[in-house]
């Protein structure tokens, strides 16, 4: 799992500029709804639900405002109905790239996804071309200093599935999408406050890129297809050198 430490690093910087553009409270809103669609309204039943009101916590949404969305996906609420759709293709340098949206309209969303990729080096894909290298997984970043043996004791009975030292020496824990609450408490109990968690896709290997001009080019393509209204993440295999992230910074 080397080097997905820089990919996070990267999507920190994304949320601080969405939040920033006052979008991510709108992705926000779309997750809680159709995550309490899919799954139901109950957070202990609903593990992506838990996720995404983790998530809109963090960023500081209302409690009010997340009970609303949870509702109006529930079916509490009147609502426009919303469907999920997944596009896949290659960025610079072959990159892979995975695009989750939420629409009402399939036709402008991948006709927009299709212009990033085409107007930044890339190409869109068929279903299923880079989808086979990534995972849904639950990961949470323990604070500097936390040890192995604690995480592990604390983490035990919840059964992650693993735990990994990133580049900065920090832990993450990674877990199953339907375990990742009960390893978040257990973690909460235990005195780790997570300094992030959240549930994605990930990559299991990484495309390494150690040229500053490629890394420009694939990072255009991120920002253009998460300014995106439709877009709700956009998930790589990219592994942006030391080097590189110094020059980015």
């Amino acid at each position: 799992m080397a080097g997905h430490s820089k990919w996070a690093n990267i999507k920190h910087r994304k949320a601080a500029q969405d939040a920033k553009r006052g979008k991510i409270f709108s992705k926000l809103i779309r997750e809680l709804t159709v995550a309490s669609r899919q799954g139901g309204g109950e957070v202990a039943d609903n593990p992506r639900l838990r996720a995404a009101i983790d998530k809109a916590l963090a960023n500081n949404m209302t409690k009010d405002t997340i009970q609303r969305a949870i509702e109006r996906g529930a079916g509490n609420a009147d609502g426009d109905e919303m469907e999920e759709t997944v596009y896949e293709g290659y960025g610079p340098e072959g990159v892979a790239v995975m695009v989750e949206c939420m629409t009402d309209n399939r036709n402008r969303t991948v006709s927009e996804v299709r212009h990033a990729f085409s107007k930044n080096g890339g190409n869109l894909g068929t279903s299923g071309s880079v989808a086979f290298m990534f995972h849904k997984q639950g990961r949470l970043t323990l604070p500097e200093g936390t040890s192995e043996e604690a995480a592990m004791e604390a983490t035990l009975a919840a059964e992650p599935e693993d735990i990994v030292t990133q580049d900065d020496g920090t832990l993450e824990i990674v877990t199953s999408v339907e375990d990742f609450g009960a390893v978040k408490d257990a973690l909460v109990e235990a005195g780790i406050e997570p300094t992030a968690s959240d549930v994605g896709s990930h990559p299991d290997n990484y495309s390494p890129i150690d040229d500053v001009d490629t890394a420009r080019k694939v990072l255009k393509l991120f920002d253009m297809l998460e300014d995106l209204d439709d877009v709700q993440n956009v998930y790589s295999n990219a592994d942006f050198s030391d080097a590189v992230m110094a020059e980015l910074e």
